[in-house]
């Protein structure tokens, strides 16, 4: 059984109970995503498989097989940081950095949604083609990923400025 880990191939645990967290952090030593809750409340392990995000820590790892998964790790490009990095970095996005790659994961898994048509629950117009990021529909759909420290006005801003166009 096979995974792809951030373009690289990896076996799949032979224990079926481990989550993906687990998975990720104990078998592989990427230690991006956070063991916050490990309940599902909080988002600090949000990862993207098949660029859709998931909670990884009530995410079995073996229900991925086939699938690929990208981390934050895996969102730089040849040294070159994704422009959600870069636009946390540049709005001070993060305090303690906790929760920022749950974060990343999050808003770049969100940005996909928009594009796709996927309403959430604030959305006005459910047959519209194309949603609006409005500061309503990015909290409501940034709701899972808490930040202790509050930083979420850089957050937001960092966000907004990254996925203004996301769903053009």
């Amino acid at each position: 059984m096979t995974i792809t880990i951030n373009g690289l191939p990896a076996e799949l645990p032979g224990d079926p109970r481990v989550s993906l967290l687990d998975f990720l952090r104990e078998h592989l030593h990427l230690y991006g995503a956070k063991k916050g809750c490990n309940q599902g409340a909080c988002g600090a392990c949000t990862v993207l498989v098949d660029d859709d995000r998931v909670l990884a820590c009530l995410t079995l790892a073996v229900q991925c097989e086939g699938s690929s998964v990208t981390t934050i790790e895996g969102l730089a490009k040849e040294g070159e940081l994704h422009p959600l990095q870069k636009a946390f970095i540049e709005h001070d996005g993060f305090q303690c950095g906790y929760c920022t790659p749950g974060q990343i994961c999050s808003a770049v898994g969100m940005a996909g949604e928009l594009r796709r048509g996927v309403p959430s629950h604030v959305t006005a117009d459910l047959s519209a083609a194309t949603i609006a990021l409005s500061h309503d529909e990015l909290r409501e759909r940034m709701s899972g990923n808490l930040c202790r420290c509050g930083a979420y006005n850089g957050i937001v801003a960092a966000i907004a400025e990254t996925c203004a166009g996301a769903a053009s």
